[in-house]
């Protein structure tokens, strides 16, 4: 099959096509065949060998989406035919920018009818992100005010979708061009980060970081006693920012994305119902798997970016 792989760490020029032998699946794993797989930032920080995964050669990718082409002993939640998406397990299951992948039969879920494979392959990821922070961990609530950083971006823009559907108030920064789509998310406020200071507004129940820095400490200045402070940009705050947000009342936690098939059935019935789309920038074939990576280290992707698979 095919596959994009790299050798070393570094820029979007690192990685290139090879190919390499299809995997099999193992007792409870489903191979499948991939027609779309998301890219994240998370892609771009691994390429430069700055993520969690230390070896070489390396193929990144956790979003998929495609067809089961074969089961492995116990599995009976899909078969061959089957349409599924999800995630790989975070952060050592890696490997969907290729033709071919094995995941955990219980990391995926049946993609929607209706849906394409572009779309719910750049939905896994970064939905469960948003899913876990604001479902799982702050189990936002309707009336509760939630700040969402970077919510234009790949997991901010899910985020608002899924606030908004919890029934909270939502405010989201964002450079001012993308004002107009952040309200077309849900989202009641916009703030331009550029020219406009966050910690100004009311008092908000939780903090939702994709940032970090001082983003993450400048963060602590507008929360309601009480409130929530849950970042996703990991190693990326002061170690001494969980005792700061302690001793003004309030909680700090971050987070790392889990593979998890209750999290993404929620997720699909959402995306079955309208009301989750990602919204995506642009799509490369897998060939041109660099040109993507070329785009995410802009850090001015709008939503997300896609790879198909022919």
């Amino acid at each position: 099959m095919k596959a994009i792989s790299q050798n070393s760490y570094g820029g979007p020029e690192v990685v290139h096509m090879v190919e390499t032998e299809r995997p099999a699946p193992g007792p409870s794993e489903v191979l499948v065949r991939v027609r779309a797989a998301g890219m994240n930032p998370t892609d771009w920080k691994h390429r430069q060998g700055a993520g969690f995964l230390d070896r070489l050669p390396l193929v990144l990718g956790w979003d998929v989406s495609g067809v089961v082409e074969a089961v492995g002993i116990g599995v009976t939640l899909h078969e061959p035919g089957d349409e599924v998406f999800g995630m790989l397990p975070y952060p050592y299951g890696v490997g969907s920018f290729a033709e071919y992948v094995v995941a955990p039969a219980r990391a995926l879920v049946r993609k929607p009818e209706g849906v394409d494979h572009v779309q719910a392959g750049a939905i896994p990821l970064a939905a469960l992100t948003a899913w876990q922070v604001l479902v799982d961990t702050a189990d936002v609530r309707p009336g509760q005010r939630v700040l969402i950083h970077a919510a234009a971006g790949g997991v901010g823009h899910l985020a608002v979708q899924i606030a908004k559907e919890r029934g909270a108030y939502v405010i989201g920064t964002a450079s001012a061009p993308k004002h107009a789509l952040l309200r077309e998310l849900g989202a009641d406020e916009t703030i331009d980060y550029r020219n406009q200071d966050f910690t100004e507004i009311d008092p908000v129940d939780l903090v939702f970081d994709t940032i970090g820095g001082d983003t993450a400490d400048r963060s602590l200045d507008v929360l309601k006693p009480g409130g929530q402070l849950i970042n996703i940009a990991i190693r990326s705050y002061a170690e001494d920012l969980p005792e700061r947000a302690a001793a003004r009342g309030v909680r700090f936690r971050p987070l790392l994305v889990e593979a998890d098939q209750e999290g993404m059935r929620s997720i699909a019935d959402l995306m079955r119902a309208g009301k989750l789309k990602a919204v995506v920038e642009a799509v490369f074939p897998l060939d041109r798997a660099a040109e993507g990576h070329a785009l995410g280290d802009t850090n001015r992707v709008t939503g997300k970016v896609a790879l198909t698979v022919s």
